[in-house]
This record gives structure tokens, sequence and C-alpha cells, in this order.
């Protein structure tokens, strides 16, 4: 098991929980947390952007990173969501065994 701390930012609340809602109902992530709104600044079209965003934390697994992308890309309301994976290398054995148990598919 590969684990996975997946980082995407939303731009409100009601977004944000959606989409936190949708990964864990399809095991995609095992837990998400929502985090207090921060304040980003990029490049985006040639201009510099200031906005507010709500920051994602999600839990997952490499084997469910296929299914997380594509409910992110369907579900996003940015035309480039960030969407960006670091793995986990360590970790508490008994947490990561339950990330591993809660994203396993159930037939």
């Amino acid at each position: 098991m590969e684990p996975l701390l997946v980082l995407t930012n939303l731009p409100d609340v009601a977004s944000a929980e959606k989409l936190a809602r949708a990964l864990i109902e399809s095991r995609a992530a095992a837990c998400v947390n929502v985090l207090a709104a921060c304040r980003s600044i990029y490049q985006w079209q040639g201009a510099v952007e200031t906005a507010t965003e709500i920051p994602l934390l999600i839990k997952t697994t490499a084997r469910n990173y296929p299914q997380l992308e594509a409910i992110v890309r369907t579900q996003h309301p940015y035309d480039v969501p960030e969407l960006i994976a670091i793995p986990i290398t360590h970790g508490l054995p008994a947490y990561l065994d339950w990330l591993a148990t809660e994203t396993e598919k159930h037939e």
C-alpha cells in the first residue's frame, strides 16, 4: 500500500465540503480535512491573482488516486484545479492500516 497526501483548494466552503463528501462516499479517500480559508496569490492567464480559498488535505492511496483525480476533475469548479499528491513515507502503522482499510472497494 502506498499512502498519499493529496492537496487541493476550493473557492468556498460549500464546494469544499461537497467534494470532500464525494471522495469519502466513493471510498476514493479515507479522510479529508477541510481547512480554514487562506489567501492564495498566483499567476493566471498572464495576471497576478489573489483569491480566498479553502484547502483540502486528502488521505488516500496510490491505487485510488486515478478515481480521486476523476472525481476532482468532474466536481471541481476551477478550469485547472490544483491537485498535488505527496507520498507518505512514514506514519503511525495503525493509522496507515486504517487508511488502507477505508479505501478498499467493497463489492
